[in-house]
């Protein structure tokens, strides 16, 4: 800037403007000075102007940066997420295997020693034999057929016969007396009510296919005329499913009383579709025992009206939705969530703790294992141990994430928001005695994979049929797909299970299967 001359304020911030200064010297800001005090005290407010300009848009740009690297760690920890860091299902893993927490047991690939097999295998008494006869002789072309064969090379092909419905007529016999002239007429059996009827075989496959293979009724509809070509109304199919969501109405009301007076019960959740609308489908199931209870609502109201946890006395295990803790029982929760959870923060943020809680949660379990057979729970200094270890991690944990408190979040009422790992933090420092619930009772499980397992057919029931198209269907699914799973558990046949329903007797649980 040689050859500079102050010409006044206006000049001098035109050569700068309010995005920028020019550069002066020794010479040029000299020249500044001395002018009139007023002169300089004008530019030295303009500059403190353009100063507090500059600092409000570098503050904007500082929100604008921190909002904006908010939004990048979201989306990269949302790409990273799968199904062994978080409760995503395993179908929603796209282009990445992620990595399993199961170690490897050290055994062959395939089946193990000892294991029952399924190989197709000859049988000695064939429903029927097809003889393939000699007839001439492939050598000197002699006739063979008087001679009798020296033995016989056999194969079986297993297949199934000609399917159909077989249609049974009941004729009741009328008879006058030739005595006193009285009209006598004998009754039908139990089951042949109608003048024309579908039989138990049949209606117990309608419900099995709807209830348990999860068909839509319009492929069932398909599916009986293409293999019995017997054409079936949708509305029969509903008609059929009504009578046996009617019949087990006792039956689930004895499951339930046994569940509720359970040791330990799992719980869980999880939404389904009902005529377009977001609903609820509940379970409360044990290694014997399955209910199901469909209702508008996830929260209290429904675990109210499932009338379960109420009057339950024992262990629930679930995934620590705030619902469950305002029952008065015991509590446990799921470590499978925790381990998933530990696995995110071990990938997202790269924190050693994490790890090395995932490897505890492991040895503790292994530990209980071990010692289920001797006792109840593990040896009082071994549970100390433990805790002191499980406590440590927790602590260094809490150490590395520490919330900094700022004016925006102090500004704001209720809960303040946190880190998917401090989250996690704050449960296990909080709710550790539930987290370690299966150390202290070796009969509580390590995680709720029982209740995951058995709300799991929820969905795979939405990927086949979609939608349920009415509440009454809804309740349909719930009530008869909590008797089949009773039913599997306990070792029934679900066909034969399913027909004593049509038979009026109906399976009871804890019977003997047969």
């Amino acid at each position: 800037m040689s050859g500079f001359e102050f010409e006044g304020v206006d000049n001098f911030l035109a050569l700068g403007g309010s995005e920028g200064l020019p550069q002066l010297g020794e010479k040029e800001i000299k020249a500044i000075l001395e002018q009139d005090p007023d002169v300089i005290a004008g530019l030295i407010t303009r500059l403190f102007t353009v100063i507090a300009e500059q600092h409000a848009e570098i503050e904007t740009l500082k929100k604008q940066n921190q909002e904006l690297k908010k939004q990048i760690k979201e989306l990269h920890d949302r790409l990273h997420t799968n199904s062994k860091n978080s409760n995503k299902p395993p179908s929603s893993d796209m282009f990445s295997k992620p990595k399993s927490n199961r170690k490897k047991s050290g055994k062959p690939k395939g089946g193990q020693k000892g294991h029952q097999g399924y190989t197709l295998n000859q049988v000695e008494n064939p429903d029927r034999v097809v003889r393939h006869r000699v007839r001439d002789c492939k050598g000197c072309g002699s006739a063979l057929e008087s001679v009798e064969p020296d033995g016989f090379k056999k194969h079986q092909v297993f297949d199934l016969p000609p399917v159909e419905i077989e249609v049974t007529e009941h004729q009741a016999e009328h008879k006058v007396c030739p005595h006193c002239g009285c009209e006598n007429e004998a009754a039908f059996p139990e089951g042949a009510e109608q003048p024309v009827q579908y039989g138990p075989e049949l209606k117990a496959l309608v419900v099995y296919l709807r209830q348990y293979q999860l068909l839509p009724y319009k492929r069932m509809r398909e599916f009986f005329a293409d293999l019995f070509g017997q054409p079936i109304s949708t509305g029969t199919l509903v008609t059929i499913n009504r009578e046996c969501h009617n019949i087990l109405e006792p039956v689930e009301e004895e499951i339930k009383f046994q569940i509720t007076n359970s040791p330990v019960v799992h719980f869980d959740e999880t939404g389904i579709r009902v005529e377009a609308n977001n609903k609820w489908l509940h379970v409360a199931s044990t290694s014997s025992l399955t209910y199901y209870f469909a209702h508008p609502s996830r929260g209290q109201k429904a675990t109210d009206a499932m009338d379960i946890l109420p009057n339950f006395t024992g262990t629930a295990v679930h995934d620590n939705w705030p619902t469950y803790f305002k029952y008065i029982c015991d509590h446990a929760l799921c470590n499978a969530h925790h381990l998933r959870e530990l696995t995110s923060c071990e990938e997202r943020d790269e924190q050693q703790w994490a790890t090395a809680m995932k490897e505890l949660l492991m040895e503790i379990k292994e530990a209980v294992e071990a010692d289920h057979t001797r006792a109840d729970s593990l040896p009082a200094e071994k549970m100390r141990e433990f805790e002191n270890r499980y406590r440590k991690l927790v602590e260094q944990g809490l150490d590395l994430n520490t919330p900094i408190p700022t004016e925006q979040a102090s500004a704001k009422r209720g809960r303040k928001k946190q880190t998917k790992t401090k989250n996690l933090l704050d449960r296990l420092d909080e709710r550790d005695q539930y987290v370690l619930a299966f150390m202290r009772d070796c009969n509580v499980p390590f995680d709720n994979n029982q209740a995951e397992r058995d709300i799991r057919m929820t969905k795979v029931q939405q990927k086949i049929s979609g939608a349920f198209r009415s509440w009454e269907g809804a309740q349909f699914f719930a009530r008869i797909r909590g008797y089949v799973s009773t039913a599997r558990k306990n070792g029934y046949s679900l066909l034969g299970a399913l027909k004593s329903v049509f038979a009026g007797e109906p399976i009871v649980p804890n019977q003997q299967p047969p």
